[in-house]
């Protein structure tokens, strides 16, 4: 699903991301973890090409997705669907929006359908699928304005799978939500991961590691601090290294917890 070779994002006369190298097969669900400032933000970007790797004292290096490192983004939007906040204040913005025409709207990559914009009755029963494969279904006909934190987010991600994409590109998915709607939206994400959608979840947030997710990614200043299965991953040491400060790991059953010692 996603290869990247060495890879490095300079801003400012700094490395945010420095010779990175990942790779990723389809159907592996992964977490990509650490704290502020450790570059995933600029990973996120880098793989759904809003940059590109700089060029450095050894070239700049290479992000393959599905084994292409050229796309269209509107072809690469129907393998690869990215959810992040950002996407979500943007149709919580003026004028009001309703939940299906959000959704709809995903096929043309636009905010609300436009004169322009010729919605057909197979984008409307795909719009309604995705809704329904949330369990959000009920939300159509509603502004995205009334809409709690976990209902916008399903929402959001409802857009994305109106393309049934192979994998969603998740980032910081749980931000501003309660305790209750994190876990009912963490739900929704594991159904999704069980039907076979990939999925590529990047956080901050041990408890936001889904159950499904086996493999997890440790970054820290740019650099990967460790890499493999999440059983050697989420360990206090490991931790401890990429947040600067004593961790202690919780497991609960399937789902990890972690807090300072």
């Amino acid at each position: 699903m996603l290869e990247i070779d060495r890879a490095g994002v300079r801003r400012g006369g700094r490395w945010i991301l420095d010779r990175l190298s990942l790779r990723l097969p389809a159907g592996r669900h992964t977490a990509i973890l650490g704290p502020n400032g450790s570059g995933k933000s600029t990973l996120v970007k880098l793989i759904a090409r809003e940059l590109y790797p700089s060029v450095g004292a050894e070239s700049a290096g290479e992000v393959r997705i599905f084994g292409r490192n050229h796309w269209q983004l509107s072809e690469l939007r129907s393998l690869l669907g990215i959810v992040s906040p950002a996407q979500e204040r943007e149709l919580l913005g003026e004028p009001p929006l309703e939940a299906f025409e959000a959704v709809v709207s995903g096929f043309f990559a636009s905010r609300g359908l436009g004169p322009g914009h010729r919605a057909t009755a197979e984008m409307r029963r795909r719009a309604r699928e995705a809704l329904e494969r949330l369990g959000a279904a009920h939300l159509a006909g509603r502004e995205m304005d009334s809409l709690s934190g976990g209902e916008a987010r399903k929402v959001v991600i409802a857009r994305a799978l109106v393309h049934r994409p192979r994998a969603l590109l998740l980032d910081e998915p749980c931000e501003g939500l309660d305790l209750a709607s994190r876990r009912r939206f963490l739900e929704s994400l594991r159904a999704l991961a069980q039907s076979g959608t990939t999925l590529l979840l990047v956080t901050h947030h041990v408890e936001e590691i889904l159950p499904e997710i086996g493999h997890v990614l440790l970054l820290r200043d740019g650099r990967p601090l460790a890499e493999g299965a999440k059983e050697r991953t989420l360990t206090g040491p490991a931790l401890s290294a990429a947040f600067g400060m004593p961790v202690r790991v919780r497991r609960r059953g399937a789902w990890y917890a972690a807090d300072l010692a």
